[in-house]
């Protein structure tokens, strides 16, 4: 994959453009705006895709995943209510873009991926010495990081068949967990927070398309 490590005026100018459609599209959280408008979002993509990085769509990576589309990673981060120094676990670590996000917004992020080819990928992450609150795992989302709970937040960005019990397990009291969940077409994107007593309060919020959760490592 070849990429283009240099950020242009017209770049931060697509960049701008990008940051006004996420408000037209209800986004209303400066600190996730800010963050996305400081990450140059074509350093994780190969360079074919440089002057349509900005396009608010999702794009292909290696091993069959996809980059979420902005207004994706905005709405996610949004329902996750980042406070700065929150201890983050994130399921699906696929470009490295979302977990970004999180880390530029104060987060200390514990990011899992199952695709050996993707997790070898993130050696050559950009921006490593900027965000050493990123740790990288190659692992089973179903399973989360056990030894690393309890966690604060909990992202999960791949379509869930359910809601991963040991995830629960993970969860602080009074965290929350953001996960579209649904197999088929659509996803209902769901915030989940851990009630006192180990139970969960459910709200539900739009639908969107994810590419599937699955179990396991993928070597």
């Amino acid at each position: 994959m070849r990429r283009t490590y240099e950020d242009t005026y017209q770049h931060k100018g697509l960049r701008k453009k990008l940051i006004d459609e996420l408000k037209t599209k209800g986004i209303t959280d400066e600190k996730v705006l800010d963050a996305i408008n400081t990450i140059p979002r074509h350093y994780f993509l190969d360079s074919a895709f440089d002057k349509i990085a900005y396009e608010d769509r999702a794009f292909e990576i290696a091993a069959g995943q996809t980059i979420s589309q902005p207004y994706t990673v905005a709405y996610q981060s949004q329902l996750l209510q980042i406070k700065k120094s929150d201890k983050v676990l994130e399921i699906g670590t696929g470009s490295v873009y979302q977990a970004t996000v999180l880390a530029e917004l104060g987060a200390w992020v514990y990011t899992i991926e199952r695709q050996k080819k993707l997790y070898d990928l993130q050696k050559e992450y950009y921006f490593r010495s900027k965000y050493p609150n990123i740790k990288f795992f190659f692992g089973d989302g179903f399973m989360g990081l056990p030894t690393y709970a309890p966690f604060d937040k909990i992202i999960i960005t791949a379509a869930a068949p359910f809601i991963p019990p040991k995830l629960i397990e993970q969860l602080k009291v009074g965290g929350l967990m953001v996960i579209p969940v649904d197999e088929g077409e659509s996803q209902r994107m769901l915030r989940i927070t851990k009630l006192g007593d180990g139970s969960v309060k459910e709200e539900a919020f739009e639908q969107f398309s994810f590419v599937p959760m699955l179990t396991g490592k993928n070597h």
